[in-house]
């Protein structure tokens, strides 16, 4: 099994000592109990990783000899996945899938019939996603901590994928009413690809129209119909069999 993997804001090179403290010292050295001469993987979150063995425990703090320090480089092709807010605990649970699932950027979107509502408190809805963020990749023992972008509105989406389509990006709106299939995506050759993951309630229809017009394709992941919580892990699961994510 792979060393649990732990985040540092900056990683010493070959031969330093890291001193590992803070929210992450305490989850090793108080939660998992990771003791002297135990090994793990130091990270920084942007792609470097180094194997390291521990040297000193203490009460939240660990001080560890770096033994291999390399970079890792990010999969191909990149996948945004922009999600509209799901409604209480499932949002964490969103953003915990889909980051344990590979995704690389996470917008969230405050959709037409979305339950939740961050208007008058994005900044804390924001700082739970990115905790969560950093949680699961920590759990699937990534190099890369997925970013977790600001909270964007209709306008703002409708902005991205104008932007994102003209560049070639690849964006896919999942949705029932769907004419074609998500397998059917030429994702195997594309730079970029954007899903675009709708509330509970689903997309309104003005959405799904104003999508498509943007250049959005509008498109079936499966024949089941899936949570909103889960819809963005199985198209990242498709993605990497698709691609060469995997």
């Amino acid at each position: 099994m792979a060393a649990t993997v732990f985040y540092l804001d900056e990683v010493p090179e070959t031969g330093a000592v890291a001193v590992l403290d803070g929210p992450e010292g305490r989850h090793a050295a108080t939660v998992r109990r990771i003791r002297v001469g135990e090994s793990i993987t130091l990270s920084d979150g942007h792609g470097v990783l180094a194997d390291s063995e521990v040297v000193a425990a203490q009460k939240d703090r660990l001080e560890l000899v770096v033994h291999d320090r390399r970079i890792e480089e990010p999969v191909f092709p990149p996948v945004t996945v922009v999600q509209a807010l799901p409604k209480s605990e499932r949002s964490e649970l969103a953003v915990e899938l889909m980051t344990e699932a590979g995704v690389d950027l996470i917008v969230p979107w405050q959709a037409a019939r979305c339950v939740a509502n961050w208007e008058a408190k994005a900044a804390k809805g924001l700082e739970k996603w990115r905790a969560t963020a950093r949680s699961a990749a920590r759990q699937s023992r990534r190099a890369y901590i997925p970013e977790v972008a600001d909270l964007h509105r209709t306008r703002d989406l409708l902005d991205l994928v104008r932007k994102a389509t003209a560049d070639g990006v690849i964006v896919a709106a999942l949705h029932e009413s769907g004419t074609g299939k998500f397998i059917e995506l030429p994702v195997g050759e594309a730079a970029e690809v954007i899903l675009i993951v709708g509330p509970e309630g689903g997309l309104d229809d003005t959405e799904v129209a104003a999508l498509a017009e943007a250049g959005a394709h509008i498109v079936l992941l499966g024949p089941t119909v899936l949570r909103t919580s889960t819809a963005a892990a199985v198209a990242l699961g498709a993605l990497g069999a698709l691609t060469d994510r995997w």
